[in-house]
């Protein structure tokens, strides 16, 4: 199931399956990032109003505003 990033709770694990069509501008800047497809993260922080949302990816802690998370498509990983 596919769902925005913005959509996940603190301690959730996620891979990213792609990007929304609106706001292209951000897509560029998340790349760059190392949000690339298939890259898995986890959510280690959540501003109380939502705003910014921290995650783990590739070793380092990223944040990102509410605009940028919800233009990131993910699915959750299984708890093992």
């Amino acid at each position: 199931m596919n769902l925005h990033l913005g959509s996940m709770a603190v301690g959730e694990r996620g891979i990213v399956t792609g990007y929304t069509k609106e706001n292209r501008s951000y897509r560029t800047r998340l790349l760059a990032m190392g949000l690339t497809r298939d890259t898995s993260f986890t959510v280690t922080r959540l501003a109380p109003l939502g705003d910014p949302v921290e995650i783990e990816v590739r070793g380092f802690a990223l944040s990102l505003r509410r605009e940028e998370a919800a233009t990131i498509m993910v699915q959750r990983e299984e708890q093992v």
